[in-house]
């Protein structure tokens, strides 16, 4: 059975909108996700702008301005609750996961 593209988020994809909470262009999202991740998480202009695109197509991201060639987004209230379902996935994976060790001692 195929996956909804938005059922959970890859984690280029959690990092994205996580930057978001402000308009960035794309420049400034990558620094931010660096800056986020202590540089474990990088991405490459080429899955960056395919997300982007994805994400504003979808209604998770919008516009805020133009300069010439440079885009700047924001996340929008659709985005915000997918990216707290998210976390929510996560936080429950990660209590399953204690649960599954015996109450987080392996």
């Amino acid at each position: 059975m195929a996956r909804e593209k938005f059922g959970t988020l890859t984690e280029q994809m959690f990092y994205i909108l996580l930057a978001l909470d402000q308009a960035s262009c794309g420049v400034d999202i990558m620094e931010r996700i660096r800056s986020l991740t202590a540089g474990r998480v990088t991405l490459g202009p080429g899955t960056l702008y395919a997300l982007l695109a994805d994400f504003q197509k979808a209604g998770y991201i919008a516009e805020t301005a133009v300069e010439g060639r440079r885009r700047s987004y924001q996340i929008t209230p659709k985005g915000r609750d997918l990216l707290a379902a998210e976390q929510r996935r996560l936080r429950q994976m990660t209590a399953d996961y204690d649960r599954g060790m015996g109450g987080g001692q392996g």
